[in-house]
């Protein structure tokens, strides 16, 4: 499937739809991926601002994507846990980038080499519309190479 009509899919999907996220790009090499959050009533908090709930689903399943896609069907990646941190109130549009180098990749492929397990983490942040960084979020992935049957 093309990342462009992954894009297309993912934004119908109801949770995505509902809290208000939308996913803006994929890169052609499923590497890189740019989401954002739009303000609305339903993604509101008490205060006015961006409920907290949203900005983290905003970053739940985009690392574990670019690596499964990127280390293919002979690795099994699931999501083991993630945390998010709250810096300022976010208003108006936010978005998150998401990248994951080959350096990245390589580290994850050498440390499963012999059967282990690997876990690791992969940080965003957060921006609002003028750039300020409202919240830092971790996902926690859990990763190893496929057995043979």
């Amino acid at each position: 499937m093309s990342p462009r009509w992954f894009v297309f899919l993912l934004n119908f999907w109801p949770p995505f739809r509902c809290a208000g996220i939308r996913v803006r790009r994929i890169s052609p090499d499923w590497r890189e991926i740019d989401v954002e959050l739009r303000m609305g009533l339903l993604n509101r908090n008490y205060m006015g601002s961006h409920f907290g709930g949203s900005l983290f689903s905003m970053t739940d399943p985009f690392f574990w994507l670019i690596v499964s896609r990127a280390l293919g069907r002979d690795y099994v990646v699931s999501h083991k846990g993630g945390r998010i941190e709250f810096l300022k109130p976010g208003y108006g549009v936010v978005r998150a980038h998401f990248a994951v180098s080959d350096d990245a990749l390589e580290s994850i492929r050498a440390r499963t080499a012999n059967g282990e397990r690997d876990l690791p983490e992969f940080s965003t942040e957060i921006v609002d519309e003028a750039g300020v960084v409202i919240a830092r979020a971790t996902q926690i992935l859990h990763v190893r190479r496929r057995t043979a049957a």
